[in-house]
């Protein structure tokens, strides 16, 4: 028997259900329970995450359920997961990486050009709106927290003209067809393993490492390596407007990273390349590169 944690949204079930459809495909036989948890990220949502203690608060919780045995494994989008975890623990596989973008999901088919100005876009992320502000000035940013489907309501309802959600879930839940724009172009760079699902258990839970190996896609471990090293070295949390996307292409990683103020109007952008199995030293050189071209003040002035 594995005891898997998970939040109760849609979107963390689908995720521990796709999860608990793998293990039982990897081994024929395993009983599986899901242990669902609320979390408190789920409780409040009337304030921005940045105002409240940031991503890590889905995960507190599900941390605990494996730290005190109730749970064995849980299932996190790996964008929610702190550089730094609770003692004890390890992320011990990621899975294949799904769509890492943005997407646009406007009212009326508009893409992001094509809105009007002053046009009301809905999000929670500090990333999103210094992307947006710093392509569409004119546009104004409200916060936007809840679930997908909450969001989603709230934009039919006529509360926003367009929100941004992430690609991958939405597709996941079968909402692919409402996204109106997939926001991938030079600059509009995704947050730190977007579209990465991470299995985290006990650091001494032989067995369960064990179970889960055969779920490790190694091509995402190097890309999400890197990528959580420029969030670690910069100590990013969602109060950080930092966007970071790499790339594996064959046994080289291309690694871009973005700091920028919340309006916008300062970006700091580096890039580079390094052999798979420096990918943690390159995220370590862009963050050091990000600091030298100013980003540090940025994030001191937040």
């Amino acid at each position: 028997m594995i005891k898997i944690a998970t939040r109760k949204s849609a979107l963390a079930l689908w995720q521990a259900n796709h999860v608990q459809a793998l293990l039982h495909e990897a081994h024929s036989g395993i009983e599986i329970e899901l242990v669902k948890i609320v979390t408190e990220g789920d409780r409040i949502v009337d304030r921005p995450l940045s105002q409240i203690g940031g991503k890590g608060l889905f995960l507190k919780e599900l941390e605990r359920a494996l730290l005190n045995g109730e749970a064995d494994l849980a299932v996190h989008s790996m964008k929610d997961v702190p550089a730094d975890m609770a003692d004890g623990l390890v992320l011990e596989a990621v899975l294949p990486r799904a769509n890492p973008y943005d997407a646009l999901v406007s009212r009326d088919g508009r893409k992001l050009a094509e809105l009007p100005a002053g046009s009301r876009i809905g999000t929670s992320s500090l990333r999103r709106q210094s992307l947006l502000l710093a392509l569409r000035p004119d546009l104004v940013v409200v916060d936007l927290r809840g679930n997908v489907d909450t969001r989603l309501r709230k934009l039919d309802e006529g509360q926003y003209d367009a929100i941004i959600l992430a690609c991958a879930g939405l597709q996941r839940l079968g909402l692919g067809d409402r996204i109106t724009e997939t926001l991938d172009s030079t600059g509009w760079l995704p947050a730190s393993t977007q579209g990465i699902i991470g299995l985290q258990c006990r650091e001494a839970d032989a067995e369960t490492k064990s179970l889960i190996r055969p779920l490790a896609d190694q091509g995402t471990a190097v890309v999400a390596d890197a990528e959580r090293t420029v969030a670690r070295v910069l100590e990013a949390t969602c109060q950080v407007p930092l966007a970071v996307h790499g790339v594996l292409v064959g046994e080289t990683i291309q690694l871009e990273a973005v700091v920028a103020t919340p309006d916008g109007k300062e970006i700091v952008k580096v890039s580079g390349e390094a052999d798979a199995a420096d990918a943690v030293a390159l995220g370590e050189r862009l963050a050091a590169e990000l600091l030298e071209k100013g980003a540090g003040k940025i994030i001191a002035a937040l």
